[in-house]
């Protein structure tokens, strides 16, 4: 390159870097042609996220758990990403795999951790620890900084219409069947029933639990919900076996 090449280039770009507009025009073209590069190709694989044995969508009651999740804030505080690190693994469990989130809308994954990662906690408390947990963190974990739920217990769950919900997402991709639709609403219910047909209800959800949640049969409340929901998380996959099935599907598509 001579000295005048050098020159001009220089000079260019001092006037691109002096030069608002310019410079936004060559920034934005900069990130649509990394993002093309990036993204396009996931258009031409036939599954970007590989299935592994034992994943389903939610039951309607997880599902409604999910939403109060969600609305009550505890994703800012709580993720749901063990990341491949011995640290991580030690403390909470086998890495979290990009099957166990593909009927999330959203999903939950993330760093920010005030609390605990939540991704395998279902089964390792009671649901009468979750229960006290959520009403008073503080109880059983004196340092905690959460703040109380109680009043989920003392809130009947209300879903207008828990058939609507399962045809949305069924719409995006999530794989309800016809019956579960249909039965939305009746499934609700059953989950938390402890007289409920739990045979019934697995053969529409495998290992699905059926149980009163928050020690109060007589009502279905948010805290069944919710209790429910965090009973689940981690629960659904043999992660050993599903980790070498991606692993193995990785390979093959490079």
């Amino acid at each position: 390159m001579t000295d005048q090449v050098v020159k001009e280039t220089v000079k260019g770009h001092k006037r691109l870097e002096r030069n608002v507009t310019l410079m936004a025009v060559a920034t934005f073209l900069t990130v649509t042609i990394g993002g093309i590069v990036e993204i396009a190709p996931l258009f031409w694989i036939d599954n970007t996220i590989e299935k592994v044995d034992g994943m389903r969508p939610y039951t309607p009651l997880e599902l409604a758990g999910r939403d109060i999740y969600i609305r009550e804030g505890c994703y800012t505080c709580h993720s749901q990403m063990i990341r491949p690190f011995k640290d991580e693994v030690e403390r909470y469990g086998h890495y979290s795999l990009a099957a166990e989130s593909m009927y999330d809308h959203p999903f939950q994954w993330g760093s920010k951790r005030t609390g605990p990662d939540l991704a395998r906690v279902g089964g390792r408390y009671s649901d009468e620890w979750h229960v006290q947990h959520l009403k008073n963190p503080q109880d059983v974990v004196p340092e905690s900084v959460m703040p109380q739920y109680g009043f989920l217990a003392e809130a009947d769950l209300s879903i207008a219409d828990p058939a609507a919900n399962l045809t949305a997402l069924r719409r995006v991709g999530v794989p309800y069947s016809d019956e579960q639709i249909e039965k939305a609403e009746a499934d609700l219910k059953l989950q938390a029933d402890p007289a409920g047909n739990a045979a019934d209800l697995a053969a529409r959800y495998p290992k699905s639990q059926v149980r009163d949640y928050d020690g109060n049969p007589a009502r279905l409340t948010e805290m069944d919900a919710l209790v429910a929901y965090l009973q689940m998380l981690g629960t659904l996959v043999d992660v050993d076996s599903a980790a070498a099935q991606e692993e193995l599907a990785t390979e093959k598509g490079r």
